[in-house]
């Protein structure tokens, strides 16, 4: 398996422990097959547009945790 390979595999375990879902749940939210997720998931190339999606679903789980605290920061001040 390439460098390239084992970083999407990665990608797609990633995004599904960032965002607390199963692959099923992951290809229902993105739209993707859950065949296609399977694939990637077992090391088939991911197209670069899945790749930026991913990405950008796991910056934005990120940007709402970071979002939620600081509610709850500026509430106790």
């Amino acid at each position: 398996m390439s460098k390239n390979e084992d970083s999407e595999l990665n990608l797609v375990k990633k995004t599904c422990k960032e965002l607390g879902i199963t692959q099923k749940e992951l290809a229902e939210k993105t739209g993707f097959t859950i065949q296609s997720i399977s694939k990637w998931n077992n090391g088939h190339k991911m197209p670069v547009s899945a790749t930026k999606y991913f990405n950008v679903l796991i910056e934005n789980k990120k940007l709402s945790k970071i979002k939620e605290l600081a509610k709850e920061v500026i509430k106790d001040i």
